[in-house]
């Protein structure tokens, strides 16, 4: 492999002072260097050619042996210190002090056609910021990884990627639902790529220790790197960074709510800079449109990352990313002023989305109280939020008893029968917008907003039960689905289907933990 390697971030930043490998408090500095731990028997499981392709890997390189080595952790690419960065946040609405890389380590940066890219492994060891645990990850968690990267991309959604999927050959002991049942399983290894791995946690940290100066030389760093039209980093380009961090984050939730995404562990650290979904852990696909949803079973009393709450969610971040920022900026004002618009950003933005979603014109014929009614319909009905949209683009405006008989098929509900008269009813107003507005190309459009397929929990776990006995070819099968969710791909249509009944409360399907 030849990648033209640029290590921007560690010869740029500070740099942890001690170079031993043991967990601890790490203090003045924004990264430790760190080596991957080895392997016993790395096994290539998948790999996605589009990412090697972006940050310049040929094929042949990926049939080669440095190539298994380097994305296992077994080999050190010439020129290049592996780090792991460190960050603070807050879990669940608590300050939780640092936090860091714990099973997480870059390998390098390197440039391609221009574009810079940070190539991590998640699970290839022990970093100081493990917090006592051992930094592997395992086969399960690193599939639900590996597909849902490349997943959300397909989709549209801002997102880091994966190059691939390595198996380790060794044992991993993890405890699934923290419930005193640990067992071994297989370990494996995913290398993420994006542009930058920087969270809101490595300005938390920063500000949270007292560290300013090094504070200032982060943000200016993330300025010159990935936000060079902001200018020359100073006291306005600061505030400017801050708004702009704003509007990727808020566009990134409505992105979610238009696939129907819930990430499940929406901490401070898990909230990129770039507006990139970063940290695919307990996540999920909302089935029935249920706001109230989570897939994350410790979140299961108080639901903070719900479904329906993560536009505040984001917007709570939002402002301890300005307060972590502050202290170099000095000023409250303008950053009240860019954190006091987000509320009324957001309900535009999202009622601009399901306008799209529902392939209609903005012109107030569906005022956002009519899309606040249909919301609690589709709630309180169970109905299934992607095949409800999908197929919703073959309604002509006329045909209502068709597209009923297609909704019962849709609902979770056992009860359906006492909405009938209300679905007739939307869709006749319904119908009336649409013949009223006589969009041309409204099915094109609502086909390409509305995904056929999206990588429903339980789908990950025919994949990952599969390679638990050695076959990988339906982790194959998913990721090729996945590359098209708005194609028809009617040979691939059995995905496109209700969440089955087997599935409801297994776990890896409705019940996953942050070890997921």
């Amino acid at each position: 492999m030849q990648l033209h390697i640029n290590n921007a971030f560690t010869e740029s930043l500070p740099a942890d002072k001690i170079s031993d490998n043991y967990v601890r408090q790490v203090k003045g500095a924004c990264f430790s260097f760190v080596n991957p731990t080895p392997c016993t028997e790395p096994v290539l499981l998948h790999i996605a050619p589009d990412v090697a392709e972006n940050v310049g890997i040929d094929p042949v390189d990926v049939e080669s042996k440095q190539f298994l080595d380097v994305f296992s952790g077994n080999e050190i690419y010439p020129n290049s210190k592996p780090y792991a960065m460190c960050y603070g946040g807050h879990q669940f609405g608590h300050w939780a002090g640092q936090l860091g890389d714990g099973r997480a380590i870059n390998l390098f940066e390197t440039v391609h056609n221009g574009k810079p890219w940070t190539l991590q492994l998640k699970g290839a060891g022990m970093t100081p910021y493990s917090r006592h645990a051992d930094g592997l990850a395992v086969l399960r968690s690193s599939v639900r990884e590996y597909l849902c990267s490349e997943a959300m991309y397909h989709l549209g959604v801002p997102t880091t990627r994966a190059l691939c999927l390595v198996s380790t050959g060794d044992q991993v002991l993890r405890d699934v639902m923290y419930n005193g049942n640990a067992q071994n399983e297989k370990g494996a290894i995913v290398c993420r790529v994006a542009p930058s791995f920087i969270r809101f946690g490595n300005f938390q940290i920063l500000a949270a220790n007292g560290d300013i100066d090094i504070l200032q030389q982060l943000v200016d760093y993330t300025i010159a790197n990935f936000f060079p039209h902001l200018g020359v980093p100073n006291k306005e380009s600061y505030i400017q960074l801050i708004s702009e961090v704003a509007d990727r984050t808020i566009n990134l939730i409505v992105e979610w709510e238009r696939v129907g995404f819930v990430h499940g562990v929406m901490n401070t650290d898990n909230m990129s800079i770039l507006g990139l979904t970063i940290d695919y852990g307990p996540y999920g696909w909302i089935e029935d449109y249920n706001p109230d949803w989570t897939p994350n079973t410790t979140d299961a009393r108080d639901k903070r990352y719900r479904f329906g709450n993560q536009a505040n969610i984001a917007i709570w971040n939002l402002y301890q990313l300005a307060n972590a920022i502050y202290p170099i900026i000095n000023e409250a004002e303008p950053l009240e002023n860019i954190l006091g618009r987000l509320r009324d950003q957001y309900e535009t933005a999202h009622y601009k989305m399901m306008l799209k979603k529902l392939g209609l014109e903005d012109d107030g014929q569906f005022s956002p109280n009519n899309l606040s009614d249909f919301e609690h319909l589709l709630s309180k009905s169970e109905m299934d939020m992607t095949l409800f949209f999908r197929n919703l683009a073959q309604y002509n405006g006329k045909n209502n008893f068709e597209i009923l008989e297609t909704l019962s098929e849709y609902s979770y509900a056992n009860n359906f029968d006492q909405y009938l008269g209300l679905w007739s009813n939307w869709l006749s107003d319904y119908g009336q917008i649409i013949i009223n507005q006589n969009l041309q190309n409204r099915t094109e459009t609502m086909n390409a907003t509305n995904p056929k397929y999206v990588l429903r929990n339980y789908m990950a776990q025919i994949a990952i039960d599969a390679a638990d006995k050695g076959d990988y070819s339906v982790i194959d099968e998913l990721y090729q689905l996945l590359m098209q969710p708005y194609a028809e791909q009617n040979h691939m249509s059995k995905w496109a289907s209700k969440r089955p009944e087997w599935a409801l409360n297994k776990v890896g399907c409705s019940m996953l933990s942050c070890s997921s």
